[in-house]
């Protein structure tokens, strides 16, 4: 089933109680690696998230009679909950092992899996640590590329590097699942250009009140329910309203 959120309210991310509340809960385990001597810039690992999401949805495992579309349709018919995890050394060549993607950016990698119940991960993963994911960016990030989506965080929110990467991975699914299969199938073969950039202070109210697809977290970690993310579309890739 394909859900495409025409507003705020629409949003299967949104914090009110709705029939998604009644179905089993499933979430979208994602995995970034940071070894002690060489973690990743955080705008990397942010973008590199945002594409994993990409990728998975755009297997063929994970529609039609693929292996994980079963799954996939299960989540997507729940809340759309995604949860970062941490691993190194031997832990990332276990989470290796467990069937996924590894998507591997400048300085990042993150590994997606597909998804699991609320209460079932698998032991590799729940092992794992969700605290931990604070990353920095050598230098200021630079400008978008106008031709690519932008993913805008709330400039509000003091989030961890690993909520950011699920917000991120909110915004691009939301994207998706706005596309045709035209535009999906161009910005895959192109590799899934895309940017994740904090909005100006004075640009988010803009951001958020020209109709462009909103992220909405639940509030269940770190920050209270509220918007998050706006999606922006490129002047290429992801034919989205623009701000611009």
């Amino acid at each position: 089933m394909s859900h495409v959120p025409t507003s705020p309210g629409d949003s299967p991310f949104q914090s009110e109680r709705n029939p998604r509340d009644e179905a089993p809960q499933f979430v979208l385990p994602l995995v970034v690696r940071i070894e002690r001597g060489a973690p990743p810039a955080r705008t990397d690992a942010l973008e590199t998230a945002a594409r994993a999401v990409l990728v998975l949805l755009g297997d063929e495992r994970a529609t039609g009679d693929g292996e994980w579309a079963e799954a996939v349709r299960d989540w997507e018919d729940a809340r759309i909950r995604k949860v970062v995890r941490r691993a190194r050394g031997a832990e990332w060549r276990r989470a290796e092992a467990l069937p996924g993607i590894t998507v591997t950016g400048k300085s990042a990698e993150v590994r997606v899996f597909p998804p699991v119940p609320l209460d079932g991960w698998p032991k590799e993963l729940a092992k794992l640590q969700v605290s931990g994911t604070e990353l920095d960016d050598p230098e200021p990030p630079v400008g978008a590329d106008p031709a690519q989506p932008v993913l805008w965080l709330n400039p509000e929110l003091d989030m961890s590097a690993g909520k950011a990467m699920a917000q991120a991975g909110h915004g691009a699914q939301l994207a998706w699942w706005a596309l045709s299969d035209e535009a999906r199938s161009a910005w895959r073969e192109a590799g899934f250009p895309l940017a994740v950039r904090s909005a100006d202070p004075a640009e988010w109210r803009r951001l958020t009140g020209s109709g462009l697809p909103l992220v909405r977290d639940a509030g269940f970690t770190e920050i209270a329910p509220g918007l998050t993310l706006a999606v922006e579309g490129g002047s290429r890739f992801c034919p989205l309203p623009r701000k611009r």
